[in-house]
């Protein structure tokens, strides 16, 4: 590793130690040269399937997009950040299992909803508005009926979709 502070072609390293997730190495580095030291940080690269859009056009899985939807989705809603960085994981764990080249950007938005659906049930029908193109608000309440019969487990840990007074409890 060329050092970034002389462009010393070698450098030497210190110390490495993983990341709290275990998926990255941080190495602390110093250059015999100037005697400069730094911080450079090792992952696997692997490669994503490419992502196939409604009109057959390919494109780059792009990490930021997808946290770009939950962080719309979850806009001022009491998610932890590090929640969010757990279901984008989980999201991209499930395309590189996949083992496809390509794979629809329909998929991937469904895959968005199951992590949203465990995460906040305002985001999630937030999300399925848009995602679905909900046209009226019939469409809004069968969403939320079919949320509240699959998701029975949650019932008093969020606050109610529609009416009621529950509060969470603890």
């Amino acid at each position: 590793m060329h050092c970034p502070f002389c462009q010393h072609e070698d450098t030497r390293v210190i110390d490495s130690r993983l990341t709290e997730d275990g998926a990255t190495v941080r190495r602390r580095r110093e250059c015999p040269q100037c005697g400069e030291r730094f911080n450079t940080y090792e992952t696997a690269e692997l490669k994503l399937p490419a992502i196939v859009k409604s009109g057959e056009r390919r494109e780059v899985f792009d990490e930021r997009k997808l946290r770009t939807s939950f962080d719309r989705a979850l806009q001022k809603r009491p998610v932890a950040s590090s929640d969010v960085d757990t279901a984008v994981r989980e999201i991209i764990n499930d395309l590189r299992r996949s083992g496809e080249r390509e794979v629809p950007s329909r998929q991937v938005g469904e895959l968005v909803m199951r992590e949203l659906k465990k995460l906040d049930q305002v985001a999630y029908v937030r999300f399925a508005s848009v995602y679905r193109k909900f046209e009226d608000v019939q469409a809004f309440r069968e969403e939320i009926e079919k949320l509240e019969r699959d998701l029975p487990g949650l019932d008093g840990l969020q606050l109610p979709l529609l009416g009621g007074n529950k509060r969470p409890t603890k």
